[in-house]
């Protein structure tokens, strides 16, 4: 038995009025212990909840209650088109992440849900990589981490197509950061008379040595950016060269995708030991390219010969971008990128930085760019280039007025090369940037070339300046 009188959490007290019959202030029918629990006239009665938690204020109201039911049978009957903003909000914030994607991947937009599916799957979630899309960045790195687990003959290509419709409109870079082989299965091996009965041609291979990139790449509509490596992360004890080289047939499966790929504007190949022949393949297909902007080859073994199709590749297409960092480009594969480096009229930045260019090579690019005034980013460090390479380049710097940067580093010009850049440099006026290190330059030519590298871009700031207040 408790006292009415008492003042109990959670207790809604209603005031009686003498002059209306109302239920509150009605006589109370007896309660189960018999106790008489009608109040007074003038008195308060209180109202107590069985539940002592319970209060008006959570309970939910009946919009709340149908959003919450729609989530619950999302998946059966997915409603959400027909729902008003703030309640799609609502969706977004409470629906399972673990949703199929079928479901999904078309129906809701870009918003909370897709920052959540990132946010619960991966440990860093960097969206300004990925334009500030949160659906974009879940679909690219759902659909990277489905090729980089990819296992020929083993990984069934259905699962990877299923997912083209769903993610196409989405996916604008693929970053690929390993790519597995085959699994071997060891050699059954007879033996009679005390001899391998066994050969290589009872052995059926696998029916491809990487992911066969030419089943997807023409299906992604938006794909604008490949970057690839050939390799196995975290190979342990296993490892062998194998492991990191793209092989024959896997160049001429690329290849053919790549030219179906009509959208790509960039492609970055490296540390895949890419020598002159899979160079040349590639190459081939990349002819006429109609969106292809910016090439990356660097970190392989590309020789003369890969070089000269590099050359026939400036000449018939739109490149801006050509990176050749670390091959084995020497000096007959230099010539033929400086002939095609002559007439072309559309590469902005040449880097063929740790390569063997020798001085055969480098007058050959200070010669090309005598009638080139389109590139303006040259990289030419580490290349065993002497002091004729750098009396060539002064020309260059003398007359040029394109040029923005160039790197000689890691060369030994000698003080006779570095007198002659300084000289040019003092008629200059676009060069922002000139690396001169470990270049065995004297250390006056190195401070003049430097007072008027900071001077031009003072005066590149300056006309920015102007630009940015004429718009």
């Amino acid at each position: 038995m408790f006292d009415s009188r008492s003042t109990l959490p959670h207790a809604e007290t209603v005031t009686a009025d003498r002059g209306h019959k109302n239920p509150a202030t009605m006589p109370a029918s007896p309660c189960p212990t018999g106790a008489n629990l009608s109040p007074a006239k003038g008195m308060t009665r209180r109202i107590i909840a069985e539940d002592p938690d319970w209060s008006l204020a959570i309970v939910p109201c009946l919009s709340n209650l149908c959003l919450r039911s729609i989530m619950r049978n999302f998946e059966e009957k997915p409603i959400f088109e027909d729902l008003t903003d703030l309640q799609k909000d609502f969706v977004q914030e409470r629906l399972s992440t673990s949703l199929n994607l079928h479901v999904t991947a078309n129906l809701i937009g870009d918003g909370v849900y897709w920052k959540r599916c990132c946010e619960q799957r991966w440990d860093v979630c960097d969206v300004s990589h990925y334009g500030h899309s949160w659906k974009r960045m879940f679909f690219e790195r759902h659909v990277e981490n489905m090729i980089e687990l990819f296992i020929p003959d083993v990984t069934d290509p259905k699962t990877i197509l299923e997912m083209v419709p769903l993610c196409k409109n989405y996916v604008k870079r693929l970053d690929i950061s390993q790519l597995l082989p085959p699994i071997k299965e060891p050699q059954k091996e007879e033996v009679e008379y005390g001899y391998e009965l066994a050969s290589d041609t009872d052995y059926d291979g696998p029916s491809m040595d990487h992911f066969d990139f030419n089943i997807l790449l023409n299906k992604l509509e938006n794909l604008e950016e490949l970057h690839l490596v050939y390799r196995v992360k975290q190979c342990g004890m296993n490892f062998e060269w194998k492991m990191f080289e793209m092989t024959n047939r896997d160049c001429e499966s690329l290849a053919k995708a790549l030219k179906s790929c009509k959208t790509l504007k960039l492609l970055r190949l490296h540390e895949s030991h890419i020598e002159d022949k899979k160079c040349r393949v590639l190459v081939k297909y990349l002819l006429h390219h109609p969106s292809l902007r910016e090439l990356d080859f660097s970190h392989n073994l590309i020789g003369d010969k890969g070089a000269r199709a590099i050359g026939k590749l400036l000449a018939n297409s739109k490149l801006e971008n050509l990176n050749l960092c670390d091959n084995d480009i020497r000096g007959p594969g230099a010539k033929a990128l400086a002939h095609a480096l002559s007439k072309n009229s559309t590469l902005l930045s040449l880097n063929l930085r740790l390569n063997r260019l020798r001085d055969e090579g480098g007058e050959a690019i200070g010669k090309a760019l005598l009638s080139n005034h389109i590139l303006r980013h040259l990289h030419l460090g580490g290349n065993e280039v002497t002091r004729p390479t750098a009396v060539a380049l002064a020309k260059v710097l003398f007359q040029n007025n394109t040029l923005k940067s160039v790197n000689l580093s890691c060369n030994n010009l000698g003080v006779d090369g570095g007198k002659a850049l300084e000289e040019a440099m003092a008629h200059n006026t676009s060069v922002t940037e000139c690396d001169i290190r470990l270049t065995e330059v004297d250390e006056q030519s190195v401070s003049s070339i430097n007072q008027v590298v900071w001077t031009n871009q003072s005066l590149e700031q300056r006309r920015r300046a102007q630009e940015s207040k004429t718009k």
